[in-house]
């Protein structure tokens, strides 16, 4: 069984026993979060939600917050004289997928 989620305005596959990594959610390490817009489920028969399917929900496990990589961001215009370097590091958090109720 898999279900389709929406969290942080991006939609994830997901089915039980799943890590993702999806935007910084407001729960410690070992909390319970549960995504309750479920835009599909799948498996013996598929469900599609008109936006969400009804009494559907998606249980996990906060495994680690943390930060993703370092990207640098150079811009420059040519012959001027100007510059400017930015960092950015994009904060995530992992979850273990649980179990899929439909």
């Amino acid at each position: 069984m898999y279900a389709v989620i929406t969290t942080g305005g991006k939609q994830y596959k997901v089915s039980e026993g799943d890590a993702i990594y999806v935007e910084k959610l407001d729960a410690n390490e070992g909390d319970k979060v549960t995504f309750d817009q479920v835009v599909m489920v799948g498996g013996d028969s598929v469900k599609f939600g008109t936006p969400t399917v009804d009494g559907a929900s998606v249980t996990g496990t906060v495994e680690k917050q943390g930060r993703q990589k370092k990207i640098v961001i150079f811009r420059y215009k040519p012959k001027k004289g100007s510059r400017s370097k930015k960092g950015h590091r994009q904060p995530y958090t992992k979850v273990v997928i649980d179990s899929i109720k439909a």
